[in-house]
């Protein structure tokens, strides 16, 4: 692409022909990383859809009272299987997810009725028309994607007065403190590894979901903005925890790139959770926070 660039361009200057490529680079960087980020729950869609929280009424309420009114068409960007979405099957007239991994959008089509549909494409292109939407939704997700450029498109397709609302679960759920603490342990470990080992940590970026409400604050395109906290109560087993953690973007890079720096870790964790809970169900609560922008 560069070469063809620099011979049908040949009146740049130098300067000007170093300006170019260095944008083309940068945008080419950023289409990598948004592919990589993509890809990294190839594999295990089926642990995230059994192991990941759903999304509670709760939000729900609250976005359309932030509304005024029933949505009519309400985009869940970076849908993963679906489990965000279809929570907004009753509360909307349309409903659509964006997802752009393969194996997750598989999963979340199965999940398709007759006011659900999904599309796969980025949170930064989403290939919807413009002032199209009531309500765009980023659960779970809004940390992989580039803020800018995200919220760019979603001031985009979102109509005046729509609302936008990233939904962020804090890890782990509350649960038995020896459980917490093993959970704290192995997430501690995956840190270090990550940090230690550049050829992992560059097969994926992500942004701090600390900044959500200062991006949305700072992007100019709401008129209000705001945090929320809640939490809501599942039903859980041993495996379900075990699941959960094996559901997470940084835990499986590892285990594709190098299983063996943290596999005996992994099998620590679990065996702790195993001990501790046995076969029997039990209660977690999940903590969340939300951040919301008023357009």
């Amino acid at each position: 692409m560069l070469h063809k660039l620099t011979a049908e361009n040949s009146s740049y200057t130098n300067a000007e022909m170093c300006g170019v490529i260095s944008k083309i680079c940068y945008m080419e960087g950023k289409i990598n990383m948004k592919e990589k980020n993509a890809e990294r729950f190839t594999g295990f869609a089926d642990i995230y859809e059994k192991a990941r929280p759903t999304v509670p009424e709760y939000p729900v309420k609250i976005i359309c009272k932030y509304l005024g009114k029933k949505p009519d068409t309400v985009v869940d960007i970076g849908c993963g299987t679906g489990l965000s979405t279809v929570v907004w099957s009753s509360a909307a007239d349309n409903v659509i997810g964006i997802e752009p991994s393969e194996d997750m959008i598989s999963a979340a089509r199965k999940k398709s009725s007759d006011n659900i549909k999904f599309v796969q494409a980025y949170g930064d292109s989403t290939t919807l028309e413009s002032n199209s939407a009531d309500v765009a939704v980023c659960s779970q997700s809004f940390h992989w994607m580039e803020p800018a450029a995200t919220l760019k498109e979603i001031n985009r397709i979102l109509r005046t007065n729509g609302v936008f609302a990233t939904i962020d679960c804090d890890w782990p759920p509350v649960t038995l403190w020896q459980a917490e603490k093993a959970y704290t342990v192995l997430g501690g470990k995956i840190s270090e590894i990550e940090k230690n080992n550049p050829e992992i940590n560059s097969t994926f970026i992500r942004y701090g979901k600390d900044g959500h409400l200062k991006n949305i604050q700072n992007s100019g395109y709401f008129r209000y903005a705001r945090e929320l906290l809640f939490s809501n109560t599942e039903s859980c087993t041993a495996e379900r925890l075990i699941n959960i953690v094996l559901s997470q973007g940084g835990l499986q890079t590892i285990l594709k790139k190098s299983p063996e720096l943290i596999a005996n870790d992994v099998k620590i964790f679990a065996d702790t959770v195993r001990s501790l809970f046995g076969e029997e169900k039990f209660d977690v609560d999940f903590c969340y926070r939300m951040r919301i922008g008023i357009k």
